[in-house]
């Protein structure tokens, strides 16, 4: 066959995600360029990517037989997911949810996963969107990938399933795992938790520890700092994806995939231009994306599949307002506000980190307001929900009464505190928490780094407001903030605490006044976290054009990957183990059809 010639001899299309043009190979493909790879750069499969979906598909592909090179742009394993929290939520009738008589099975996860019916208290649907030959693989191999973790490896906290942690998981029965982080230190930390607590303390270490570990046994080679800059293909006639170009301390070589490149860069929430084409208002600002600085979510997988006549796909997913595309953060006054993630000086990447946030326990100790000083909404509200184990009760599949049971609640606090203050361009701008002396001592902050980031403009404190506002400088804070309006904002909040009366967004008693200086702002801009939408693949995980024609020698799956929605780690593993096994196995055999 064409794609069976010696690879060195032929010259191939290079398209680069970086420069956006075509280029020619030299007819040395396997020049030297000092790499770990070797003298040739080549393996039967090629996996971009040593995350959740990343490193599951390098062993699965290994044990199928085939040699394995993975590249990963950063430092370390483990992409967002070692940043998480470890919760795998794989059922189908798992030894898990057996062992504590939990019904569970492939049809009912995918019942539960494509039921029209279920909808969110504001009305947005969790699974209408899902595509149902990709959610049907996912639930004939959920059970076995599961038993597949274990095997590799990872430990699970020894309790039945749950619901904690699930986002968009299904209705009908419990299927959140836990990853238990047993001696691996913690990302967050650089530290070990207590022995006390190694079983049952769940984190993402717990899950991508394992399996670097399972992989690097197996003989699959990680390439660390080795960032992909484009995918090689035959002409665009012949369509076939060969190999990629790969840049690493500023050089650039390339590597060959014998039989199949995967692509598992984790999603596009990262970049700017990417994630706009889905939402407009996510603007620069949006600039603390969940599980950064470990891993960014930067859309180069996507690009360089693009580039070779990839499509996308299940774009509703990610405009939806369910689940946590979008939240509100859980800390305040860092960069990095995302609930789960709390980065502490001990980190290997608190220097990019810069501040731990103050952990807000109740906010009737803020008030929260725009670029202009002006509140938006009720502090307390929340961010969007997501459907999980036992939200609609009693749930019958496919109901119509599932919908028309649900109370009407629209969680409107990010599309309040996006909404921008009127001026013209995208993006609603920074979100500043308001507090004072009092709310400190309340909340047990300490209002200073490492907890806080003063030096990058995230956090700002004074004497007066008036001076609070003049000091709020930084650059997504593209107009100054009038301290008349502050001093007016907080004035007439605080006749709301003697009324007891929120009578501008009906905040239920406003409890605390903001008057005892020193007053501080804290950044509390909505953070970013999933990626919902990503490349059309079909239920192997190969990738498609717009045409559903298979792009021979390329897969893709977990956050890169569209026609998923749900937050987790349970679809990067198991389309990681599909796309392995298929890509070692019957790659050769594809055809360019579906």
């Amino acid at each position: 066959m064409e794609d069976e010639l010696d690879f060195s001899r032929r010259r191939f299309l290079l398209t680069s995600t970086m420069a956006g043009a075509a280029a020619t190979l030299p007819a040395d493909f396997a020049q030297a360029t000092g790499s770990a790879v070797g003298s040739r750069h080549e393996a039967d499969v090629v996996v971009v990517g040593a995350g959740a979906m990343g490193l599951p598909a390098a062993i699965a592909a290994r044990e199928a037989g085939a040699s394995v090179i993975v590249v990963e742009a950063q430092g370390d394993i483990g992409g967002h997911a070692i940043t998480s929290a470890g919760n795998v939520p794989l059922g189908g009738g798992t030894s898990a949810q057996k062992k504590y008589d939990i019904d569970d099975s492939p049809d009912l996860v995918f019942r539960d996963l494509t039921d029209w019916s279920v909808v969110e208290p504001n009305g947005f649907p969790d699974y209408r969107y899902n595509d149902r030959e990709i959610i049907r693989a996912f639930a004939d191999n959920s059970a076995v990938a599961y038993e597949w973790l274990v095997a590799h490896g990872v430990v699970f906290v020894d309790k039945p399933p749950d619901a904690a942690g699930g986002e968009s998981v299904g209705n009908s029965a419990p299927r959140e795992m836990h990853a238990a982080v047993m001696d691996w230190p913690l990302v967050h930390t650089g530290e070990p938790v207590s022995p006390a607590m190694r079983s049952s303390y769940s984190s993402g270490s717990g899950l991508m520890r394992p399996l670097e570990a399972a992989a690097r046994k197996a003989g699959v080679q990680i390439l660390l700092g080795h960032s992909m800059v484009g995918l090689h293909r035959q002409t665009p006639a012949a369509r076939r994806v060969l190999g990629i170009a790969v840049e690493h301390q500023g050089a650039r070589f390339d590597i060959r995939a014998r039989k199949a490149v995967i692509i598992a860069t984790g999603g596009s929430s990262g970049n700017v231009n990417f994630r706009r084409m889905f939402d407009p208002r996510l603007t620069e600002e949006y600039c603390g994306i969940g599980g950064m600085p470990w891993s960014d979510q930067d859309a180069s997988g996507e690009l360089a599949a693009m580039a070779v006549g990839a499509s996308l796909w299940g774009l509703y997913n990610q405009t939806g307002e369910f689940g946590i595309r979008l939240t509100k953060p859980g800390t305040i006054g860092s960069q990095y506000g995302y609930a789960s993630v709390k980065w502490m000086p001990g980190s290997p990447v608190f220097g990019r980190a810069r501040a731990s946030g103050l952990s807000v326990l109740n906010w009737q100790d803020t008030i929260m307001v725009n670029m202009l000083g002006r509140r938006f909404y009720d502090e307390t509200g929340f961010g969007f929900t997501a459907n999980d184990y036992g939200s609609i009760t009693p749930y019958v599949e496919g109901s119509y009464l599932n919908a028309k049971n649900v109370a009407y609640k629209p969680n409107n606090w990010i599309n309040a505190a996006m909404a921008g203050i009127g001026d013209g361009p995208n993006g609603g701008g920074p979100i500043w928490a308001i507090f004072d002396a009092d709310a400190v001592v309340r909340e047990n902050w300490v209002p200073a780094p490492p907890h806080v980031d003063v030096a990058a403009g995230f956090f700002f404190s004074a004497d007066t407001l008036a001076e609070l506002a003049t000091k709020i400088v930084m650059p997504h804070q593209r107009v100054p903030m009038p301290p008349e309006n502050l001093l007016r904002t907080v004035a007439r909040y605080n006749s709301f605490v003697d009324s007891g009366t929120d009578e501008d967004f009906g905040k239920v008693r406003p409890l605390h006044k903001i008057a005892s200086p020193p007053f501080y702002a804290a950044w509390a801009t909505p953070v970013i976290h999933d990626s919902r939408a990503g490349l059309r693949i079909d239920a192997h995980c190969r990738v498609m054009d717009m045409n559903g024609r298979v792009i021979p020698g390329l897969y893709c799956g977990g956050e890169s990957a569209g026609g998923f929605s749900q937050h987790g780690l349970a679809r990067a593993t198991c389309q990681g183990y599909i796309a392995g096994r298929h890509a070692a196995l019957r790659a050769d055999q594809c055809s360019t059809q579906q």
